[in-house]
């Protein structure tokens, strides 16, 4: 079996599962954010009156933090008497930052295990081996009320990447290539595992990189089967002392749906240009193009790393008063490491501005829309038309090293006119 299909199986009491077939799985966790609103009244509804385990259950806010309208600041009141009414332990209310980044760093996610969220990104822990996957509101309450799910067992692609990054190229060029490559429907309710040398060296913040994204290839998870970099991280942050982990490998003999290889050793620089994440090209085609916005973070690249390498290209230099640089870490340590470490100071000499942690304009909510026929370059995952903002704007989906570097310049460029050899760009954790 393959990892997906190992961890269904063990979650379902089953000794195989095979594609296709549909499972009653047992949860091991489940996390909402501020959607959690719509999840409580789909609660409330079914008529159970306790969850099936609050120590199950996480709950945050960030998508809209601080609430931006009357609308969302009663959503949050409504889950906040949710919380205190079924004395749920793990909330944070907006006191942490992105879910994505909230779960790992606080220590819930753990290999093997069968994890569900109410965001369609929820395969960012699939980074530690978990099967992590999104789910809606009223799915999500049915799990809240009996800590089940049915769930088909999806094929399984398997993905070998080998090669070593040049300078300024990274994670995030790799997974936009190959959505590019797959398609925005060329992973649909299908698993993906990553293999090869390439994945082994990467940090565990450029893991989730991959994780997170793949989503937008339509995979239903995408997992990197855990090694010694995934056990030091988790049990560093472990919730739960003395628990002892069980992560999951596919076997030899595991059957996959289709096996592909690329190399990055000439990966140049990506750009996801409008309106669709696989309208994937090199930076290069596209460089010299006017941009009004530049937005570093969100779940997809909001993490140390991220934030370290825009600082190595930004520091000293000016933001054109004709670009708005937003920078949002993706939590509340990561901010404080980032003030510590003096990143924060250099984007704001620069001219940027330092938000808070949380999802900000990424949803395009607040914190950042788009006028009618602005340009923004950012770290984000979607660039849908009216993603963020105006359906007349354009967002075009890039790493932290080319949105930094077209901050810099007011235009989109190629990160590697900055090109420094003695540069370690892939070495910091989440």
């Amino acid at each position: 079996m393959t990892i997906s299909e190992k961890i269904l199986a063990r979650a379902s009491g089953k000794k195989k599962v095979s594609p296709g077939e549909i499972v009653d799985a047992n949860v091991d966790l489940c996390m909402s954010h501020d959607n959690a609103a719509l999840v409580c009244k789909k609660f409330k509804e079914i008529g159970v009156k306790k969850v099936w385990n609050r120590d199950k259950i996480v709950l945050l806010f960030d998508h809209r933090i601080p609430a931006e309208s009357v609308k969302t600041a009663i959503g949050h009141k409504e889950v906040r008497e949710f919380v205190e009414q079924q004395k749920i332990k793990h909330f944070y209310d907006m006191r942490a930052g992105i879910c994505h980044q909230i779960l790992p760093e606080k220590g819930y996610v753990k290999p093997g295990e069968l994890i569900v969220g109410t965001d369609s990104h929820t395969t960012t822990y699939g980074a530690f081996g978990a099967f992590s996957t999104g789910i809606g509101a009223t799915e999500m309450a049915g799990v809240w009320a009996t800590g089940k799910l049915w769930l088909k067992v999806p094929p399984t692609i398997k993905i070998k990447v080998k090669g070593n990054f040049k300078v300024w190229v990274s994670a995030k060029d790799l997974i936009l290539y190959i959505i590019g490559k797959l398609s925005a429907s060329g992973a649909n309710y299908k698993a993906i595992e990553f293999y090869g040398n390439t994945i082994s060296n990467l940090s565990i913040a450029s893991r989730m990189v991959l994780s997170n994204l793949s989503m937008e290839a339509g995979a239903k998870a995408a997992i990197v089967p855990p090694d010694e970099k995934t056990m030091d991280y988790v049990n560093q942050r472990m919730q739960k002392q003395f628990v002892t982990l069980q992560p999951v490998y596919a076997d030899k003999d595991a059957v996959y749906e289709n096996e592909l290889s690329f190399n990055v050793s000439n990966l140049e620089p990506q750009l996801a240009c409008p309106h669709q994440v696989d309208n994937v090209h090199p930076v290069s085609k596209f460089k010299g193009l006017k941009i009004h916005q530049a937005f570093l973070g969100s779940c997809t690249n909001g993490r140390l790393e991220d934030l370290e390498i825009a600082a190595k290209i930004i520091k000293g230099k000016k933001i054109p008063m004709s670009v708005r640089l937003l920078i949002i870490p993706a939590s509340w340590d990561i901010w404080l490491q980032a003030m510590k470490l003096g990143l924060l100071e250099i984007f704001v000499k620069a001219g940027g501005l330092v938000l808070n942690p949380g999802c900000g304009p990424c949803l395009g909510a607040h914190q950042g829309l788009l006028a009618p026929g602005e340009r923004c370059i950012a770290t984000t995952n979607r660039n849908f038309q009216g993603r963020m903002g105006s359906p007349e704007a354009e967002v075009y989906l890039a790493s932290p090293a080319t949105v930094a570097a077209s901050a810099v310049n007011g235009k989109i460029v190629d990160p590697r006119r900055y090109t420094d050899e003695n540069t370690d760009i892939h070495g910091y954790e989440c």
